[in-house]
């Protein structure tokens, strides 16, 4: 199972509107459903994860999925807890040390 925090939804709610008016409908639902094939495949360990680097100062993992960065965490409970979602172009260490995750 995943959760997705908060931020997270914020980004993939954005990630949809964004593809919905450059590319349509139909390549936003593809796109948005193969993040959340993404996200099971991160609970089933069917794509490799990397450890968050140190500078971040977060712990947690990210994997790629095609223009984007999902990054995640192991939840108390175990669940992966699905934070945030990133474009590659978007300066990681800002976004994570101001709190905009």
């Amino acid at each position: 199972m995943f959760r997705i925090e908060r931020s997270a939804s914020f980004r993939i709610d954005e990630i949809f509107q964004y593809t919905l008016h450059r590319w349509g409908q139909h390549q936003a639902e593809v796109y948005i459903n193969g993040l959340f094939e993404t996200f099971e495949k991160i609970v089933s360990k069917q794509v490799l994860s990397y450890p968050v680097p140190a500078e971040f100062d977060v712990d947690g993992f990210y994997v790629k999925y095609k223009k984007h960065f999902v990054y995640w965490k192991y939840l108390e409970n175990g669940e992966a807890g699905i934070v945030t979602v990133l474009h590659e172009r978007m300066h990681h260490i800002k976004q994570f040390k101001s709190g905009e995750t």
